[in-house]
């Protein structure tokens, strides 16, 4: 069982632990909330079940605060949705939780890191350059509602170096 505790800046606790069964709810709240094509409540029971993903939930002062997840594919890790809540933004959860993922994940083995993003969402591609992500490509129209391209990102190991193409 993972589990990481930070006090933020203002004071408040920040408890990141794995996804539980009983947080698939607030999960799929707050999926609702900030995507436009959601997993659902189901989906999230599924995820936490499953030995190869580590799903992280993230509470601030005792409230569901975001959640974040790894889906473990040929010893790499893909990064599916990071979502924090309106309410908790701009505190440092999301740059936590990942960090926290990341770890989980090199401890259970995984060498590099993989996720998409929007091409249009700057703040979070700013967020994963800092964690030492860098962009390699472009996914052409994969996301829908509104329909955009995804920068395609990784965060490689060392001795690999890192590769990068024009966006």
């Amino acid at each position: 069982m993972h589990r990481v505790e930070y006090t933020l800046s203002d004071g408040g606790m920040l408890v990141i632990r794995d996804m539980k069964p009983e947080d698939a709810k607030d999960a799929a709240r707050l999926e609702r909330e900030t995507f436009s094509v959601p997993w659902s409540e189901a989906a999230f029971r599924e995820e936490t079940g499953r030995e190869d993903r580590l799903f992280a939930a993230a509470y601030l002062d005792g409230v569901f605060a975001g959640y974040c997840g790894v889906i473990a594919l040929c010893g790499e890790g893909d990064i599916t949705n990071v979502a924090v809540k309106g309410s908790f933004r701009r505190k440092g959860v999301a740059r936590h939780m990942l960090t926290a993922v990341l770890a989980w994940g090199r401890q259970a083995g995984l060498s590099e890191f993989t996720l998409e993003v929007r091409k249009s969402n700057q703040a979070a591609i700013a967020l994963y350059e800092s964690l030492g992500f860098a962009a390699e490509g472009v996914r052409k129209n994969f996301y829908e509602k509104p329909r955009e391209d995804a920068l395609i990102m990784w965060k490689r190991q060392e001795a690999h170096g890192t590769i990068t193409t024009e966006n």
